[in-house]
């Protein structure tokens, strides 16, 4: 019998090494990308158990490594459309994401060495609690989360009503850690125990999991069955319109020319009498609160003033994304004496109604790194670099503004990736809305995959908090998602037109809110305090024994 902890030889770490490879290659594919656009879920049952029998196979030395190199393998091919945002997006991500596992992989191994038998229940808390934390500091991603991978397994993803897409991971990972527990032994061929015995060895385990996919199963199937039998409190005809601009060209030219696109659609949609028209983010480019109090081009500023009225002029509300510009030293002239300009802006969604605009919402969540960088001054290499390459800074938002139409329908809009975050989108809900408009521009990745991968995550916002979502989009996906996660009638990516969609509004005076909404990420949080809870408490309880017995002796 060999013990591999003992002398770690090349062929040992090539296998190792070529296991994680091909394990985050398979892993990638489970989700909408390079292979599929829609992803291959089932694969996402399996694809990380020989990631934690390596783990468990591999030396305390090399586990932090293997931690980086995963996570940067993973994310690129996960997010390879990341290449046509910028050269260095595509490297920026995977080595962040490469840098959360060099913690995780060890925190994995310590939870397999301090809990021998029921070690692996831990690691699956752990992976947990990785899957949050990981989204929950600047550089948040929660792009490639497990749970996201079966968006379309809608009995399966129910439970986020309570637990969040978080319960969904747990439910699918445990098994994972659990069956890789025998993967390793039998590689290591030191048991003769067959699965059949492995599993009676685990009996209570196996037996308390089977209870907790059933009563899953049955509560998919039974929130599933209740919702498609609602009855709305309204249905709201909306027209979206997707003008599929190239996100890559500006200028007045381009602006006027995407503006003709979206007012031509609009008037179109206008025949069929909808409640209310959606653009957008950012559909109509030059700043409308900029250039209405400080007019400098001329043509811009005809332009601004033409889509104003127009916006004023419809019959129906009308949402569009546009960004806003405001003074950034009020103690300071608009434009400076060395010709720049006293600016700042704000990703900004506008609202008309009634001849007017009614309100604002400012977007809270900022993309890292490509709007938003709070490291000048700790790392001003590295914000210095993004600045060489074209990087250009938003400000950032703080209320989770609802509007409400004339017809009294409440409605909040996350901007582009802010609904892939189940508190942001929660606390719309907690603060009144009855409907989530998302308004997207995935179009700069020209990868329909990167707009499914973004699709995928949305799903679990209509679930989590029981709303129904409407996206606007540039170019995909633009859809309706109800209440259960059901993805309707979404437009073909990367063209042009408009889509009517009657949506079901489902009010909290009526249907009230989740227990999520109620508790956000609660499940997430527990996950954290027991693996510290319990990573702690291993590693006391080790040092109790170690010197006890060096007491003894």
């Amino acid at each position: 019998m060999v013990d591999l902890h003992a002398r770690r030889n090349l062929r040992t770490v090539c296998s190792e090494v070529l296991v994680l490879l091909v394990s985050a290659f398979i892993y990638s594919i489970a989700f909408p990308g390079l292979l599929s656009t829609d992803g291959i879920g089932f694969i996402a049952f399996f694809a990380l158990i020989p990631v934690f029998a390596v783990i468990r196979n591999t030396s305390w030395k090399l586990v932090p490594v293997y931690g980086f190199f995963y996570g940067f393998v993973f994310y690129l091919f996960f997010n390879y459309w990341l290449k046509t945002f910028h050269p260095l997006a595509i490297l920026i991500v995977p080595i962040i994401k490469g840098g959360e596992m060099i913690l995780l992989f060890p925190a994995l191994k310590a939870a397999q060495k301090l809990f021998k038998k029921y070690g692996y229940i831990i690691e699956g808390i752990i992976w947990v609690a990785y899957s949050y934390l990981s989204q929950d500091w600047f550089a948040g991603y929660p792009y490639g989360t497990l749970g996201s991978a079966i968006y379309r397994y809608l009995p399966l993803i129910q439970i986020s009503e309570i637990f969040g897409v978080w319960g969904v991971t747990f439910m699918m990972v445990l098994p994972q850690t659990f069956l890789a527990v025998y993967l390793y032994r039998w590689y290591q061929r030191r048991s003769e125990q067959t699965f059949v015995g492995y599993l009676k060895e685990h009996l209570i385990f196996v037996i308390t999991y089977g209870v907790a996919l059933l009563a899953t199963l049955i509560f998919g199937f039974a929130s599933m069955h209740y919702w498609n039998n609602q009855t709305p409190d309204k249905t709201w005809k909306v027209a979206t319109v997707q003008h599929s601009a190239d996100t890559w060209k500006g200028g007045y030219e381009t602006y006027k020319r995407n503006f003709n696109t979206l007012r031509k659609m609009t008037l179109e949609a206008l025949e069929e009498k909808p409640d209310i028209v959606l653009w957008s983010e950012t559909a109509f480019v030059p700043s409308v609160a900029w250039h209405e109090n400080y007019p400098s081009d001329p043509d811009t500023s005809a332009l601004v003033d033409e889509f104003v009225s127009f916006g004023k002029s419809l019959p129906v509300p009308l949402v569009t994304g546009n960004p806003e510009g405001v003074i950034d030293d009020p103690n300071k002239p608009a434009l400076g004496e060395d010709g720049t300009w006293n600016r700042k802006d704000y990703n900004t969604v506008i609202f008309f109604e009634d001849g007017k605009i009614q309100n604002t919402y400012r977007k809270q969540h900022l993309v890292p790194f490509t709007e938003h960088f709070p490291y000048e001054k700790q790392l001003p290499w590295l914000y210095n670099l993004l600045l060489a390459n074209d990087y250009n800074w938003w400000e950032t938002g703080t209320e989770p503004v609802v509007f409400t139409t004339s017809e009294g329908v409440k409605f909040s809009t996350p901007i582009c990736f802010e609904d892939v975050f189940g508190d942001l989108n929660a606390k719309f809900v907690e603060n009144g809305a009855d409907v989530i408009v998302n308004m997207t521009n995935d179009g700069w990745s020209k990868a329909v995959s990167a707009e499914m991968q973004h699709l995928g995550l949305a799903v679990f916002r209509s679930i989590e908090n029981r709303r129904t979502t409407v996206r606007g989009t540039n170019s995909g996906m633009t859809c309706v998602i109800d209440v259960t996660g059901k993805i309707i009638d979404p437009m073909k990516p990367f063209t042009v037109g408009y889509h009517i969609y009657d949506v079901p509004v489902y009010s909290g005076d009526t249907f009230g809110t989740t227990f999520y909404t109620d508790h956000i990420n609660w499940f997430a949080y527990l996950t954290i305090y027991l693996s510290a809870i319990f990573l702690a408490g291993g590693i006391l309880y080790r040092l109790y024994l170690y010197f006890t017995t060096k007491k003894e002796q």
